[in-house]
């Protein structure tokens, strides 16, 4: 499906394209919207966490960093 594209917009890709990551505008746009996916879901989890401390649906660090290294296998600080 051709897409139509404002000259500016078509510069942007011109120039993605000369940098020589990819290997066709199909290839860059599958980029383009999988960061824009990822971009998504980074701020609904940030705002989830914000969220839940507005809820007060919080643990004390210690709790959470202790759970993490025994997760982890790391040792605990000395």
């Amino acid at each position: 499906m051709p897409l139509q594209v404002s000259p500016e917009l078509a510069e942007s890709i011109r120039e993605e394209m000369a940098l020589g990551k990819y290997a066709s505008e199909e290839q860059l746009l599958q980029e383009a919207l999988l960061a824009l996916r990822e971009q998504r879901e980074d701020f609904a989890a940030i705002q989830a966490g914000i969220d839940d401390w507005q809820a007060g649906r919080t643990r004390p660090f210690v709790e959470v960093a202790e759970e993490i290294r025994k997760e982890f296998g790391w040792n605990s600080p000395s």
